[in-house]
């Protein structure tokens, strides 16, 4: 049933996507696309800061301020509302990471897929992650993923790899401790498959649990 549910969804977005992509030229998408980023930082009220502004304040976006860092060479903007406990991947590690995640896409506006509502309490994304010399690269784990099953890969986005050269991917044991929280805007480059395909950024909210 929830692979059925998952197909629909993603079956609808591709229709809308491929219909209005049918008459334009890559370029044309292009400029939709960053039109529909700008709209949204707009809309959204967000203070956009440089890479040298984010390294002078210790790798930190101010959330009271609406901060988001963008990053220059992938055009990914990210706002790390909690570092979260525990300790960041350590190089030469592999870990399994759990994340419950949020997409919007933003040339439609609206919310495209999420494994953080009830329905999928128990379904976790769950992610083979291995930082080498400071590069990061994930798989998703099959049987185990809203994305990929949604998307038919078990390629990470790109984009959800950023913030773990910033943030501690921890476990709560006790009161106070939280998991590690983003927020970023992904362009198409370094998004999922549909995205990629489709040229349209999207929207995520993601938590990063470490998991057993």
């Amino acid at each position: 049933m929830r692979k059925t549910v998952l197909s629909l969804v993603v079956v609808v977005a591709l229709a809308i996507m491929a219909g209005c992509n049918k008459h334009e030229t890559y370029a044309d998408q292009k400029k939709k696309e960053t039109a529909a980023i700008q709209k949204f930082i707009a809309d959204s009220t967000i203070h956009v800061i440089s890479e040298a502004d984010f390294k002078a304040n210790n790798n930190t976006t101010d959330v009271s301020k609406n901060q988001y860092v963008l990053f220059e060479s992938t055009g990914v903007y990210m706002q790390i509302v909690r570092k979260g406990c525990g300790e960041p991947i350590k190089k030469g590690e592999t870990a399994t990471v759990l994340c419950r995640f949020k997409e919007t896409n933003l040339l439609t506006d609206s919310l495209q897929l999420t494994n953080n509502v009830l329905y999928y309490a128990s379904l976790v994304d769950r992610l083979t992650v291995s930082n080498t010399s400071g590069s990061f690269t994930a798989s998703f784990v099959s049987g185990n993923s809203v994305m990929a099953s949604a998307y038919g890969s078990t390629s990470v986005p790109s984009g959800w790899l950023v913030p773990l050269s910033y943030i501690n991917v921890g476990r709560p044991s006790k009161a106070g401790e939280e998991t590690a929280k983003v927020r970023l805007i992904v362009p198409h480059t370094q998004g999922q498959a549909y995205a990629t395909q489709n040229v349209y950024p999207c929207y995520y909210e993601i938590t990063y649990e470490r998991g057993l």
